[in-house]
């Protein structure tokens, strides 16, 4: 799991959000690595409306790792039935990514993207004091 943690991390400091990264509170970092996942699916997309199959599979690759990554830092403490839920969809879009990789599936790929866009526009509505700094 920390190994994983930290190729995500060093993924995003590689794009140019180094500092972006290293400032970032518990809170921020969630919020990249959601708009990441997206930002890789955009790309997974485009790959393979361009026909480049290897290019997809990489960004759909990236986008799984994020995802995943999301899902095993989830901390039951506070609500576990939550944590599980979210774990859950975390799963199911997971394995959207999957079956878009391998069936090249547009669909699956806007419906993970979707869904992600749902968890960030949630977690950027959440208050500033209940975000953990």
């Amino acid at each position: 799991i920390t190994m994983n943690a930290q190729t995500i991390m060093n993924q995003y400091k590689t794009v140019g959000l180094k500092s972006g990264v290293d400032s970032a509170s518990p809170h921020q970092l969630i919020d990249m690595l959601l708009k990441g996942a997206m930002g890789k699916i955009s790309e997974a997309k485009a790959a393979m409306a361009g026909g480049q199959i290897a290019l997809k599979g990489e960004a759909v690759g990236k986008a799984i790792a994020i995802v995943e990554y999301l899902r095993v830092s989830l901390d039951p403490g506070i609500d576990a039935a939550f944590s599980e839920q979210l774990g859950e969809l975390y799963r199911y879009i997971e394995t959207r990514l999957l079956d878009a990789n391998l069936k090249n599936d547009k669909e699956a790929l806007d419906e993970a993207q979707a869904l992600l866009r749902e968890l960030s526009v949630g977690w950027a509505g959440i208050p500033d004091e209940y975000r953990s700094e």
